[in-house]
């Protein structure tokens, strides 16, 4: 197994590396005399910069030579300068291709990510104090705290950093103006993509360094790295036997609920080829099985994940006034994993349903939560409401579903749950069976019919609650 570290290049960069060299060859022939782009000297306030090119050549050069419309050329192009082949010459922050006169430059193959040099901290405090030399302590905001903390965390060798960037900027002050512009513009523009201004998404990034949170502030140095290894080291670890101890006591619990561990009530079907296994335990059935009943006592997701256990498990809510819990956690899953199209318009449904002041179905979570899911509300995405879903998940796990276990809903359940009897054929009912085989029925089909049952449980409209209750109490009186 091979474990990934922060000085593992290799593993790094490897996952990007086919497209990336598809990119160079592309890159390559883009600079071709002949068939590439024609460069031109171009005027940038008072200093002439050699070899630019106009954004909107790069965009119909891509567009003619890989045969693509208009948008896939432009991503395709934004795509070349966030990795740093071409680079902006007017506006540096925004690594995209603009289709109009901005200009542009092709960096030189030293700073390609294709080479495998990593941007490390030196480089880059060294490249900070340059900059601030030239710019007479003049920086970016977020170039300016980066130079502090890097000057905190390298005091000890800030003195080297400062030397090395003073013999940098004494040997460029010997160039040619357009030659110092030039170099000044390739390194500024490595930077920018390597080290991006704040809420940027850097393209170097992979994997689980990739800034994939909007909400999020990026995070860089050495610091925040050291303090995640740090808290990783004390952080308490399970002995081998404890979680030995786990798995056999997870084994033993659903040995006889695992088709393979445990013969099939009242038979196998791929054996004997009956299906009635198949029809008691569909996703939903008007009377469960005392195996499918008792899989609800195990844990609360058993019961959640069950769509027999969850409708038992609402009617029980519905008893007690707290349907809204459950309510809420199913609208969270829905925007979980829903259609991204109407993300947005479910993120604010559910904040006006359930957690808006003065709400229709108001849920209790605490001000800390409210606060992280106010906040993600600025930018919805899938995962902005998993704060308040674990909330209210863990007050019903902790509190409501042991009740639910004592409850007379339960207790109903458990009492009318089927107890099917083991089936026996002989050789020639199986060979009937055999040649009664049914096809099978296609799962897209079956997805339709639950999307139908739960259509109708829809348009049946709201539960009497004063029925149901009434029907609870009856049921108790017949049982005393």
């Amino acid at each position: 197994m091979t474990i990934r570290t922060i000085h593992d290049h290799g593993q790094h960069y490897r996952p990007r590396m086919a497209c990336l060299k598809k990119v160079e060859a592309l890159v390559v022939e883009m600079q071709d005399p002949k068939s590439g782009l024609k460069f031109e000297e171009q005027k940038l306030v008072t200093t002439t910069v050699p070899h630019a090119i106009a954004g909107q050549d790069i965009h119909a050069w891509i567009v003619n030579r890989l045969k693509l419309d208009a948008e896939e050329a432009k991503a395709f192009g934004t795509m070349m300068v966030a990795y740093g082949y071409i680079y902006p010459l007017q506006d540096h922050k925004r690594l995209i291709l603009k289709v109009d006169a901005s200009l542009y430059r092709f960096q030189t193959p030293y700073f390609w990510p294709v080479q495998h040099w990593r941007a490390e901290d030196t480089d880059y405090a060294i490249y900070l104090a340059k900059r601030n030399i030239r710019k007479k302590g003049v920086l970016e905001l977020y170039e300016q705290e980066h130079y502090n903390n890097l000057h905190k965390w390298m005091n000890h060798k800030w003195d080297f950093i400062v030397m090395q960037a003073k013999e940098q900027y004494r040997a460029g002050k010997e160039r040619k103006k357009s030659d110092r512009v030039v170099l000044d513009c390739q390194e500024r523009a490595y930077w920018v993509v390597h080290r991006p201004p704040p809420r940027t998404a850097s393209a170097m990034d992979y994997g689980l360094d990739r800034l994939i949170d909007p909400n999020a502030e990026e995070v860089t140095g050495e610091r925040p790295v050291i303090i995640f290894n740090s808290q990783a080291i004390m952080r308490p670890k399970v002995k081998s036997t404890v979680s030995l101890g786990a798995l056999v006591k997870f084994s033993s619990t659903f040995k006889n609920h695992d088709p393979f561990l445990a013969p099939c009530l009242p038979s196998n079907p791929w054996l004997t080829d009956d299906i009635t296994y198949w029809e008691l335990n569909l996703p939903r059935v008007e009377v469960p099985t005392k195996m499918r009943v008792e899989r609800w006592t195990f844990n609360f997701m058993e019961l959640l994940n069950d769509p027999c256990g969850r409708a038992d498990f609402r009617l029980f809510l519905k008893k007690e006034f707290s349907g809204e819990n459950l309510a809420f956690w199913e609208a969270c899953e829905d925007l979980k994993w829903g259609s991204a199209e109407a993300m947005k318009e479910k993120a604010e449904h559910i904040y006006k349903m359930f957690l808006a002041p003065g709400a229709p179905r108001w849920v209790n979570i605490d001000g800390k939560t409210m606060d992280i899911t106010v906040k993600g509300l600025v930018h919805p995405h899938r995962y902005v409401l998993d704060a308040a879903q674990t909330h209210i998940f863990m007050l019903m796990k902790k509190d409501t579903f042991g009740r639910y276990m004592k409850s007379p809903v339960f207790k109903d359940a458990q009492k009318k749950a089927l107890s099917p009897q083991p089936h026996t054929f002989t050789d020639a009912q199986l060979e009937q069976n055999a040649r009664n085989r049914k096809p099978g029925i296609h799962p897209i089909i079956l997805h339709q019919q639950e999307e139908e049952e739960k259509a109708k449980l829809a348009a049946s409209g709201p539960v009497d609650i004063k029925q149901i209750m009434s029907k609870l109490d009856r049921r108790t009186d017949l049982k005393k």
